[in-house]
């Protein structure tokens, strides 16, 4: 980092952090450590371009060993050994904003304020595996999800594994494996079943979202007074700050989760194909008996 103001980097990543915590305008920073008001500005515009430099490092897709163990994880959460399958739960979650100059209805969502989106999928920890941050408020999760990188790409989950998401999504077996509960009421106790042990292992991406709410409850839980071409920068680093905060043990509980409020489904993409089959083929699997009972075997049955 090359600076023309003297300043130490440890001193100008505490006035980012200081700045991230609090939200406060650049006046404040400034006052606060006794520095020019365009120093602050120079500091966090800097800072935030070298945490992103890191993003991909830090936000990433499992691989190998790793990858099994996130199926592990998804299997523990759900209490049912056929979720091992899963590698990731997605969903998205709005970005409070000051409403931009131009075109500002497009940034009003359905929970009535402005806001851009953030897109995310996380690991049965809580980590984030791919972030995609950007669109506005007013467009529907599964939009969203069609336009990203991950989907356009295929990049994730690999073959023979699937990711979970909530009802505003559609299921999917391609471009990309996404398993969506079965919608309400359902037919059958398997169904039900099913949708249960989905639930507690999805989950994890409301707690992943309301775990960095909590930590930046400033940037988090207001309107951002900054340029609304800065905001998906600084929610990025936010994201790539929870994930070093996770692999380094420091953990918050969250205090406000996500408020999860499910999109209507979006008409059916004729370019994607429909993951009911897999769907059912997992809720079988959970409703199938995984323990051999003994007596069952000291008989002959007719």
């Amino acid at each position: 980092m090359e600076s023309d103001h003297g300043w130490e980097r440890d001193l100008e990543v505490l006035v980012f952090l200081y700045w991230l915590a609090h939200a406060s305008s650049y006046r404040v920073v400034s006052q606060t450590f006794d520095i020019p008001k365009t120093s602050v500005h120079d500091i966090v515009q800097r800072v935030s371009k070298a945490v992103l430099g890191i993003l991909r490092k830090v936000i990433c897709f499992p691989t190998g060993d790793d990858l099994e163990a996130v199926g592990a994880g998804f299997a523990q959460l759900s209490g049912s050994p056929a979720f091992s399958r899963a590698v990731g739960a997605v969903d998205g979650c709005h970005i409070r904003m000051k409403p931009p100059a131009n075109n500002s209805h497009c940034y009003y969502n359905r929970k009535l304020f402005h806001s851009i989106q953030l897109q995310a999928i996380t690991d049965h920890r809580g980590k984030f595996l791919d972030i995609f941050v950007g669109y506005p408020g007013s467009v529907h999760d599964a939009r969203v999800l069609r336009n990203s990188f991950v989907y356009l790409g295929s990049l994730y989950p690999p073959p023979g594994k699937c990711i979970f998401g909530d009802g505003g999504y559609p299921c999917l077996s391609a471009p990309i494996c996404l398993i969506t509960p079965y919608r309400e009421p359902v037919q059958n106790p398997v169904q039900a079943r099913f949708n249960s042990k989905h639930s507690c292992a999805r989950n994890i991406i409301e707690r992943a979202f309301g775990m960095m709410k909590t930590r930046w409850r400033s940037i988090f839980f207001k309107a951002l007074e900054i340029s609304p071409a800065f905001v998906p920068e600084v929610v990025a680093c936010c994201a790539v700050l929870h994930n070093l905060a996770l692999l380094n043990g420091d953990i918050v509980e969250a205090e406000d989760e996500e408020d999860h409020d499910d999109d209507p489904p979006e008409p059916h993409n004729p370019q994607a194909r429909v993951g009911d089959h897999v769907r059912d083929n997992l809720a079988a699997a959970v409703s199938a008996p995984n323990i051999c009972v003994a007596a069952l075997h000291e008989h002959d049955y007719l």
